[in-house]
């Protein structure tokens, strides 16, 4: 009970005027991961959360798909014979 009645008094509270006018400012603050509620005549009406828990970066090794992938054939060549090709024709 003593963790949420903290929560509760650290969480930040704004009008709905305050939030218009500086609604980056909030974002930036749920982005860290706050919560805001937000009070109409300083009732409040709704709260503003982050989505999820914050993602973390690409955790991908290099070099960890090495040998997997095997290339048959001249990249730089083109697939189909030049003579084929409707844009060289007049």
């Amino acid at each position: 009970m003593a963790k949420f009645l903290a929560y509760m008094l650290a969480m930040k509270t704004t009008n709905i005027g305050e939030l218009k006018d500086h609604l980056s400012k909030f974002i930036s603050l749920v982005e860290q991961g706050e919560a805001v509620e937000i009070c109409k005549r300083n009732v409040p009406i709704a709260m503003l959360v982050p989505h999820g828990p914050k993602k973390t970066g690409n955790c991908t090794q290099l070099g960890c798909g090495l040998g997997t992938v095997e290339v048959k054939g001249d990249l730089t060549e083109p697939m189909i014979p030049e003579e084929s090709w409707d844009m060289l024709k007049k």
